[in-house]
């Protein structure tokens, strides 16, 4: 699984003109399903993105997690992240995962990032959606569980 990771302080989601998801401070994860990706995969990405010290102390050190400051997570499906882009101008999906399994793990990760105490917030799985987001930081991070 691959995951872009990203600092905000705030982030929508919109489907069909219609906010369907917003949060505050906290983290916006786009998530990628790649074909060879299990359970482990969705449990280790959840564990390590909700630890990830990325959140600035009373220091400005990068030493917080999403558990400390007590932040929302909005994840959104995106099997782009899978693209191969390295041969021709048009990129390759051969690698993500197939529906049925994509969603399986996509509501993994959010059932185990759920369980470890963050509010979850979602886009809609398979829906055309227009992500916004103001970013903090900048800090982007891309999270692989392999």
């Amino acid at each position: 699984m691959r995951a872009v990771v990203q600092r905000v302080k705030s982030s929508s989601v919109i489907v069909e003109g219609r906010v369907v998801a917003e949060i505050g401070d906290g983290l916006l994860v786009l998530i990628g399903v790649a074909k060879p990706d299990k359970s482990d995969d969705a449990d280790y990405l959840a564990e390590k993105i909700v630890n990830l010290r990325i959140f600035e102390d009373e220091n400005s050190e990068l030493n917080r997690s999403l558990l400390a400051t007590g932040g929302q997570m909005l994840v959104v499906s995106q099997f782009t992240l899978l693209g191969n882009c390295n041969k021709g101008r048009r990129p390759s999906f051969v690698h993500a995962a197939g529906q049925d399994q994509a969603v399986k793990l996509y509501e993994r990760f959010i059932e185990q990032v759920r369980e470890k105490g963050v509010s979850v917030k979602t886009g809609r799985f398979r829906a055309m959606m227009e992500v916004f987001l103001i970013n903090d930081g900048p800090v982007t991070l891309i999270v692989e569980s392999k």
